[in-house]
């Protein structure tokens, strides 16, 4: 069943918090909503669930209107970053109310609170009280409670957002397997690309209570239909920066060009705006293939993880950010040289529409 919003939208008072939407979320894959704090996504979470009722539009579930049914009616679940649990139950009980106030027979409700459990690390922890487990295993908890009702809408805002490193990583790779044959739509809100990359299925990147652009992941973040979908989908930074199409040829604020792709051979004169992401802003000068350009620019910091280092410079009037594998030590304050792998440039024009682009 599919779950579809029609123009939806939320005004309180003057301030209008989320814009008129229109999505159609399918089961059988995660449906992420990617955007920065205060983008609007939980609570576009919470008219999905019910928990708020839109000023404008309506929204179905399986063809059925359901936009002024309130959640206590629905088979919806919902797990937000800060956990909650009933602090007198101990972890198994917590994970099994749901299917107690359902009444699932009692060794049905010990076998699905026992896989849960197992795939959340939480088996030698199920005699224990909330006040007894640390943050990042109340928060398993209260995820285990949804996960194991068997709910048609799932909604998770950033779930694994106070989990450790490893935890989080082993349940980005199980959360789609595990709802891929329950026939859910399961709806997962993000501040992280990356993870909404590897998550896959579709992603909406929201802005300011608007939903910029929808479609499967590495479709969107390889061609950004607008600068603020490329700026939403990117971390680091996309690297921005004001060009002129001179002829057949991108120009930028120093004068450093390059001939113009032929996809934008019907685009006239004028400014435009070149990004670049900043995996494709590489250090030493050199790049793979043949569409490297050869800039110098000043570093401004460095920062080194070990794994990749983040170096910013100051070029062509602006800030850019190069990303590299390993370590790639520059002292603050040096002019160093790197290389612009503008075959993979993304150009807007002054409306921030896409005007041509490349897979990224």
């Amino acid at each position: 069943m599919n779950l579809e919003l029609d123009d939806v939208a939320l005004r309180i008072g003057a301030d209008v918090h989320i814009h008129p939407t229109t999505l159609e979320l399918r089961p059988g894959g995660f449906n992420t909503l990617l955007g920065a704090t205060l983008a609007g996504k939980t609570t576009l979470l919470r008219l999905m669930g019910g928990l708020v009722a839109p000023t404008r539009g309506r929204l179905r579930f399986g063809g059925r209107d359901v936009t002024g049914v309130p959640v206590q009616r629905r088979r919806v679940s919902m797990v937000y970053q800060q956990f909650i649990n009933y602090p007198n139950l101990s972890v198994f009980e917590n994970i099994a109310s749901p299917l107690r106030v359902a009444r699932v027979p009692a060794a049905e409700l010990r076998q699905r609170v026992g896989r849960i459990a197992e795939l959340l690390r939480l088996t030698p922890l199920l005699e224990r009280r909330p006040h007894e487990l640390s943050g990042g295993q109340q928060q398993r908890t209260a995820l285990a409670r949804a996960l194991v009702k068997d709910a048609e809408l799932v909604l998770l805002d950033e779930p694994l957002a106070n989990l450790d490193y490893k935890l989080r990583e082993s349940l980005r790779d199980e959360l789609p397997r595990l709802f891929a044959d329950r026939g859910a739509v399961v709806v997962y809100a993000t501040t992280e690309p990356a993870e909404a990359l590897l998550l896959g299925g579709h992603v909406a990147t929201l802005h300011e209570g608007r939903v910029t652009q929808f479609g499967p992941a590495a479709s969107v973040y390889r061609e950004p239909q607008d600068l603020t979908s490329a700026r939403v989908f990117a971390d680091p930074p996309i690297n921005v920066a004001p060009a002129r199409k001179v002829g057949a040829q991108i120009v930028l604020a120093d004068g450093v060009g390059w001939p113009a792709p032929p996809a934008l051979a019907a685009v006239p004169e004028g400014r435009i705006t070149v990004a670049l992401r900043p995996h494709h802003v590489l250090p030493g000068g050199k790049a793979d293939g043949s569409g490297a350009v050869p800039v110098r620019g000043r570093v401004l910091i460095c920062e080194i993880s070990g794994s990749e280092s983040v170096v910013h410079f100051g070029f062509a009037g602006t800030t850019w950010v190069s990303l590299a594998h390993g370590v790639q030590p520059h002292p603050v304050g040096e002019e160093a040289p790197f290389a612009l792998d503008i075959a993979r440039c993304l150009y807007f024009g002054a409306d921030g529409q896409r005007l041509a682009s490349v897979a990224a």
